[in-house]
C-alpha cells in the first residue's frame, strides 16, 4: 500500500488541544513523513461590507488570515519534534471541506488528518458537516480523531463486506485491510475483521409455510464466516480476530468495536453523491455515528472526487 508520507493536519480553531495533530505526530514519526496543518477561513461579514473597496476588503481578509497564521505558528510550536518537519498554511475560502479535498489533491497528500468532537453527556462522536464531506468527497483516505492515544498492542479493526462478489468490493476489502496491516506494524497493534450479516427476512418467514428460518439463517452466516476467514488466511490474518455477527453492518461493527475496545475503525466509502446517496444510503456514514474511536475512511481505487479539477 501507498505509504503516509505527507499529511494534511486540519486544525480546530476553537480548541486549545489539536488531537489531530498530536495522532499526525506519531503517525508521522513512524513512517518518516511530512507534516502540512491547514486552516480554511472565512467571515461572511467582510464580504458584505459595502463601505470598503476591494482592496480595503482584500486588507481585511489578509489580516485575520495574518492572525490565525500567528495562533498556528505557536501551535505548531507546541507540537513539533526534532524528528518531524510541520508546515502550515491559511487560507480563505467559504467552503472549507473544499479547501481541504482541493488541497489534497493538488499537493498530493497522503492522508487527511481531522478532529472530531465528542459529546460530554452522550459520549459518542459528534461528526460535523464538514467531517462528512470529507468522507463522502476525498479521494484522499481520512482519518477522524478522538483525543486518546493509540497504546501498545491496541485493536484495529476492519469492517468488510463479504455479502458481494462484485471485483470492487472485493479490492476494497483488500485495500483496508492492508492499511491496517501497515498501522498494526508501526503500532504493534493486532488487526480484527468484522462483518455482519442480514437476518432472516421476515416476509419469507410469513408467506412461505414449509420456510425453515433456522436453516435459512445458519446457511448465510456459514457462507459470511467462511468467506471472512478465506479472506483473512489471504491476507495473513489469525482467524481467531474474525468476528461475524448476524445484524446490520450498522450495529454490529460498533458493537464489536465496543466489545473489543478498538483503537480505530478501518472501512470503505464508495462515496455517493446526490440522489442515489439519499435512495441507497451508505453503511459508513450509518456506522460512524455509533463508533467511539477513531475511524479511517477509504475509498475504492479509481474513486474520482467530484471537486477534482484535473
Amino acid at each position: 500500500m501507498k505509504e503516509y508520507k505527507k499529511l494534511l493536519v486540519v486544525v480546530d480553531p476553537t480548541s486549545d488541544t489539536q488531537p489531530a495533530l498530536a495522532r499526525a505526530v506519531e503517525l508521522a514519526t513512524r513512517n518518516q513523513a511530512n507534516i502540512t496543518v491547514f486552516l480554511s477561513i472565512f467571515d461572511f461579514s467582510y464580504e458584505m461590507t459595502s463601505i470598503l473597496s476591494g482592496q480595503e476588503r482584500e486588507a481585511m481578509r489578509q489580516g485575520v488570515i495574518a492572525q490565525r497564521q500567528a495562533w498556528i505558528d505557536e501551535v505548531v510550536e507546541h507540537y513539533s519534534t526534532s524528528e518531524v518537519t510541520i508546515e502550515s498554511e491559511v487560507i480563505w475560502h467559504n467552503r472549507p471541506f473544499e479547501s481541504i479535498i482541493q488541497h489534497a489533491i493538488s499537493s498530493e497528500f497522503d492522508l487527511i488528518v481531522k478532529g472530531t468532537h465528542e459529546h460530554d453527556k452522550l459520549k459518542s462522536v459528534i461528526f460535523t458537516p464538514t467531517d462528512w464531506h470529507l468522507m463522502r468527497k476525498s479521494p484522499v483516505p481520512v482519518l477522524l480523531v478522538k483525543e486518546h492515544d493509540w497504546p501498545v498492542a491496541g485493536k484495529i479493526l476492519c469492517a468488510i463486506n463479504v455479502g458481494s462478489e462484485d471485483e470492487d468490493h472485493i479490492s476494497l476489502n483488500s485495500k483496508i485491510v492492508e492499511h491496517a496491516k501497515d498501522l498494526a506494524k508501526k503500532f504493534d497493534a493486532q488487526v480484527h475483521l468484522v462483518n455482519g450479516y442480514p437476518g432472516t427476512p421476515v416476509n419469507l418467514a410469513i408467506e412461505l409455510p414449509d420456510f425453515d428460518a433456522h436453516t435459512y439463517s445458519e446457511t448465510i452466516r456459514m457462507q459470511h464466516e467462511e468467506r471472512v476467514c478465506e479472506l483473512a488466511l489471504t491476507l495473513g490474518i489469525s482467524t481467531d480476530n474474525c468476528h461475524v455477527k448476524e445484524g446490520l453492518p450498522e450495529d454490529v461493527i460498533p458493537d464489536v468495536a465496543k466489545k473489543l475496545d478498538a483503537e480505530l475503525v478501518i472501512l470503505g466509502t464508495v462515496g455517493r453523491t446526490g440522489f442515489s446517496a439519499a435512495l441507497i444510503g451508505n453503511t459508513a456514514e450509518h456506522v460512524i455515528d455509533s463508533i467511539n474511536c477513531d475511524l479511517l475512511a477509504i475509498k475504492p481505487d479509481g474513486y474520482k472526487s467530484p471537486l477534482d479539477e484535473s
